[in-house]
């Protein structure tokens, strides 16, 4: 019967929380046509990253498969 006061208070403190913690309206994305702010997240990069994941991902996988082909030939 302990179980059930532990359990009630984690619900009530998950339900209060929801109720606290109210998020604000998003940013005006500016940006627009004619208008001199910056996009919003700075404009930066993704592509040199992105590249840069796919050829780690793509090397990381062609050394599992090598490796176990070497494991069934043994």
């Amino acid at each position: 019967m302990k179980i059930l006061p532990k359990h009630l208070l984690v619900i009530l403190f998950f339900l209060m929380l929801s109720y606290i913690s109210f998020a604000d309206a998003p940013p005006d994305p500016g940006g627009g046509p004619g208008g001199g702010d910056p996009p919003v997240g700075g404009g930066s990069p993704i592509n040199g990253g992105t590249v840069f994941m796919l050829v780690l991902s793509l090397v990381y996988g062609i050394k599992r498969l090598y490796g176990s082909r070497e494991k069934l030939l043994d």
